[in-house]
């Protein structure tokens, strides 16, 4: 590639380098603390880890702080800083049916087994602006203006496994039982045809609104296919985390993650396909993202549905990632003087009817660094 130093050189780079340092901390606006950006913007903390592929609220909350309140700029900062750190150890693979619930919501089903939580969500509240946040409306609500909630009530039953109990699911899982090993993507690059895993994976530390929009497409677009879209169940909770202790090999807790989950049900209704019952999607992503672990599930039955002939595991594989394709973009402010002087060179030969370049001799543009 033609690129070319900038004119100003290494000085001009520090400069601007230092008016963004400078502009972070000033009498006007003081030093937002780490503590304050994950309590106050934890949406945009648990997007920054889910596409840093890193679970670490404070690490995030500086990369936010660092990148101005730019996701993509944070996520990645916190890539780079992942891949500077050991693995001590793989944890084990989580089993979601442990969550402990703090959302559960189930839109396809008035009276579900177990309850409906509505938990931390603004999605009943009308979008009205608070300009001053000291004074936001509504009453304060105590600790002892919430019911308390029984254990079985954090870990109700699914939706999708009233639907198997009612034989209307189809059964899609292995037949000897055993899954298969996932597909790690942080060390293999995925192309298709790839693992459902490393799809699923890819989808997972995609950029958000990038999935938002090939969801989108995919259902409304002019090559998408049109498909019933029903949301089964969405839960947002915590799950245990295990790994094998190095000297027993025997799994313990190291702790908990937050993470969000959804079930998408499918009516199959393809000529091959079991019109008689349901199939289902599945999204999982870090932290609190309903948008992303939705679009996730319905992503996923689409792709085993209509991969194949739609292109659309190629688009989920190579184009969602926010790193790969911001970067592609932004790679476009580098100084290409060589390259679009060449590109003038070829206009001008066309319009001069000369075949060799090699024997032109035309005026110099301008000087390029």
């Amino acid at each position: 590639m033609g690129y070319s130093g900038a004119r100003g050189g290494l000085d001009a780079i520090l400069a601007a380098e230092e008016l963004v340092r400078s502009a972070r901390e000033t009498d006007e606006s003081p030093r937002l603390s780490t503590g304050q950006i994950t309590g106050r913007m934890r949406l945009a903390v648990d997007r920054v880890m889910g596409e840093g592929s890193l679970y670490d609220a404070a690490t995030a909350a500086d990369a936010l702080r660092q990148a101005e309140g730019d996701v993509i700029e944070a996520t990645h900062l916190v890539r780079a800083h992942q891949s500077t750190l050991p693995r001590l150890a793989v944890s084990e693979p989580v089993d979601p049916d442990e969550m402990t619930v703090l959302r559960r919501i189930v839109p396809a089903w008035r009276t579900p087994v177990g309850p409906q939580l509505l938990g931390r969500t603004s999605d009943y509240t009308g979008r009205m602006l608070v300009r001053d946040d000291r004074h936001e409306p509504g009453d304060e609500l105590s600790d002892n203006d919430f019911p308390e909630r029984r254990d079985s009530d954090r870990r109700p039953q699914r939706f999708s496994d009233m639907l198997r109990e009612m034989d209307l699911m189809v059964d899609s899982r292995p037949a000897d039982g055993i899954d298969p090993e996932p597909f790690d993507i942080s060390r293999h690059p995925a192309a298709p045809p790839a693992p459902r895993s490393a799809v699923l994976a890819s989808m997972a530390r995609a950029e958000t609104g990038s999935l938002i929009g090939t969801w989108y497409r995919s259902i409304r677009g002019t090559e998408g296919n049109l498909h019933e879209v029903t949301l089964g169940e969405v839960r947002h909770g915590r799950v245990p985390v295990r790994v094998r202790h190095p000297h027993t090999g025997n799994p313990f807790v190291l702790g908990e993650i937050e993470v969000t989950e959804c079930e998408a049900i499918e009516d199959l209704d393809g000529p091959d396909e079991d019109r008689g019952r349901f199939d289902v999607g599945y999204g999982l992503c870090f932290g609190h993202n309903e948008r992303k672990a939705i679009a996730m599930a319905n992503l996923d039955i689409a792709c085993r549905r209509f991969g194949d002939e739609s292109g659309l595991e190629q688009t989920l594989l190579l184009t969602t990632d926010g790193l790969d394709s911001c970067g592609f973009l932004e790679h476009l402010k580098l100084p290409h003087y060589v390259t679009f002087r060449s590109m003038i060179d070829r206009k001008l030969a066309v319009r001069a009817g000369a075949p060799d370049l090699s024997d032109r001799n035309t005026e110099p543009l301008g000087r390029t660094c």
